[in-house]
Parts: C-alpha cells; structure tokens; sequence
C-alpha cells in the first residue's frame, strides 16, 4: 500500500543558506578559510569532515560564498584532492567489510543481499563517475577492494 501521508516523519532538519553572500558576522577571510581547508587536507581529514569542522568549530557555514569555489575545487588547486570521490571510497570499504563477514558467515543472507545492493549503488557510481569525467574510463572496481 502506498503512503498516506507524505510528510509523516517531520520537517525538521539543518536548511542552506539562502543568500549567496558571506555573512556578515563572519570574522575569516578567504585566504584564512583556505589556509584552514589545506591544513586540514595534509593532516588527513576526508572532505566532508573538512565541512564539518570548519562549520562547528569555526562558524563558517559554507566555503563557496566566502571564496567563491567549492572545497574539492581547492584541493585540487593544491593537489590535495582524493583520487576517488569520498562517497564511491565508503562504499568501496563497506562492502569489503561485508565480504569479510560473509567468508566467516556463509548462511548470513540477509547480509548477502545487502552486500549485492551495495555492489550495484558501487558500479551506479562507478559509471556516474566515469560519464562525468572523475574517473578515467579504465577504471576497475575489483582492484581497490581485496577480500583478506
């Protein structure tokens, strides 16, 4: 049966920023903004982490009206950006997590079907991502992840 009522969990949740303008109390300048970024960057914290910190720890809600770019394009500029996207890079680990499982609980099958849903949202990305260009198109997925 279809959903009765669309909005049954509630509306609440963190909303963007309307205007495209830095704030007005924010107390940074983009050359401080992107020195913090590259410094988190080389210290090993993944980009969306990146966003995190600097919105709870330093109140600077979003990067690209204060710089007018966004944060992966900053990494770029200083090489610093990850040779595969973020999203496909946690996906990837999940399912070598769930292989893992499945070698040492073969009659798990609920977690066989999860592991073949989470293969087909890797190879959705994979080609996303080779369309757009982020990856090249030699691309192979069974090389990033070894099942030990």
């Amino acid at each position: 049966m279809a959903r009765m009522h669309a909005r049954k969990r509630g509306r609440a949740g963190s909303k963007r920023p309307i205007s495209k303008l830095p704030p007005p109390w924010l107390t940074y300048s983009p050359d401080e903004v992107e020195a913090l970024i590259v410094n988190y960057a080389k210290s090993g914290v993944p980009p969306s982490q990146i966003g995190v910190i600097l919105r709870d720890q330093h109140g600077i809600p979003l990067v690209k009206p204060i710089l007018g770019k966004r944060m992966l394009q900053i990494l770029k500029a200083n090489n610093l950006a990850p040779e595969i996207p973020e999203d496909l890079r946690n996906l990837i680990e999940r399912a070598r997590r769930m292989h893992i499982h499945l070698q040492a609980n073969r009659s798990d099958r609920y977690n066989r079907k999860r592991l073949q849903l989470v293969e087909a949202k890797i190879h959705r990305l994979v080609k996303y991502y080779k369309g757009t260009g982020v990856l090249p198109e030699n691309f192979e997925v069974q090389t990033l992840y070894k099942y030990e």
